[in-house]
């Protein structure tokens, strides 16, 4: 077998079997379910890219394989499906019927919601939209097909519009019997209060560098060691942000964004531009996030470097970092560089959503360093 038939792809959520570095979050969601007294809408929060939605599904399988607990003298108080004791995991095998018809999306009493595409320009939305969470009300208040529970997946609950989000909020405040939802956030204040104080809250942390290190061995086996290391600390505990990056060069976007920064205060014009033709053509959206993600990232080490100085571990991931961060803060005001990073993340959080330039986007958050760099 050649070495790329034998690389393993990194599974979506739903068709994941394995949770990596969330033993404590899944402990929370058994024990709840077996006290008998779950509560119907959980709020799974943390980074993007940890595992959120991969241990919605799992819990949301857990829950469907179950029997409602009408068969007390079959021996437990889930009935036949669950095995004798008390399960230690939410996991369920790949060979379950359940898990098969979870990844099929086929599963009668399991509803997913994410963002749609948009009938008329064939484009996926940057939202979610009332039209995606209609009718979940009535979904949830049907009596369950296979006599269990009934789910719904909201990924990425952050990703409501305001109508979706009052539809949502009317299925919180008066939810039917045996009914579960399961929203998944990365930015829970985004959201509305009231969603958030009717959801019992589940916050997932940042997986561990060795873990992010394991997975991206396992799944990008190409990748030098010194590569995986700078994407093991540009990922920031994300498997999903290291193999997003992987895929799209991103330890070589991250040396062309250092490149560029090493001429500041004067910004190499062709080379800015280039950036922005790289992040700003059609199907770069990906790229343009790990760009921005990448450029924040940088911006929150360069501040960390200049209060502490030289203490601590080496800054630097790529040769020369240390030296630019040592230049950039030399004049020790670090006030000038709290406020650009204020202010890009206001630029970006103003441009998410929004249907803007991405390369015009580039060019300011390039511009707003340039002139801190030179105040």
């Amino acid at each position: 077998m050649s070495a790329a038939a034998a690389e393993e792809t990194w599974p979506a959520p739903r068709e994941n079997p394995d949770l990596v570095g969330h033993t404590a979050a899944e402990t929370v969601l058994l024990d709840a379910f077996l006290s008998n007294r779950l509560p119907h809408a959980w709020l799974i929060c943390g980074p993007r890219g940890i595992g959120k939605a991969t241990l919605a599904y799992r819990f949301a399988r857990f829950v469907l394989a179950r029997k409602p607990d009408t068969a007390a003298d079959a021996g437990g108080l889930f009935g036949e499906s669950l095995a004798p004791g008390k399960p230690e995991t939410l996991e369920l095998g790949a060979d379950n019927p359940v898990f098969r018809r979870v990844v099929a999306g086929a599963h009668a009493d399991l509803r997913t919601v994410e963002r749609s595409n948009d009938s008329k320009t064939g484009k996926l939305r940057s939202v979610i939209v009332v039209e995606d969470v209609r009718g979940i009300g009535e979904f949830l208040s049907l009596t369950p097909a296979e006599g269990g529970w009934r789910v719904v997946i909201v990924d990425a609950a952050d990703d409501m519009n305001r109508n979706a989000a009052n539809a949502v909020l009317k299925v919180l405040e008066e939810p039917p019997p045996r009914a579960l939802l399961l929203l998944v956030s990365h930015n829970p204040g985004r959201l509305l209060p009231t969603i958030r104080s009717r959801c019992r809250r589940l916050v997932l942390n940042a997986l561990a560098e060795e873990a992010v290190g394991a997975l991206l061995a396992r799944y990008c086996p190409g990748q030098s060691e010194t590569d995986r290391g700078i994407l093991v600390r540009l990922a920031e505990g994300s498997i999903g942000r290291g193999l997003s990056m992987a895929e799209i060069g991103g330890v070589e976007l991250y040396q062309d964004l250092l490149g560029l920064l090493e001429t500041l205060p004067q910004l190499d014009v062709a080379a800015l531009h280039r950036m922005g033709d790289r992040v700003g053509k059609a199907g770069a959206e990906e790229a343009f996030r790990t760009v921005t993600d990448l450029l924040r990232l940088w911006l929150s080490r360069l501040i960390l470097f200049g209060a502490r100085g030289d203490a601590g571990k080496d800054t630097g991931l790529a040769p020369g970092e240390r030296a630019l961060m040592q230049r950039l803060t030399g004049a020790g005001d670090l006030d000038r560089w709290l406020q650009v990073w204020e202010k890009i993340n206001d630029l970006l959080a103003r441009a998410d959503g929004a249907n803007m330039d991405r390369k015009q986007m580039a060019l300011n958050v390039f511009l707003a360093l340039e002139n801190a760099a030179r105040a």
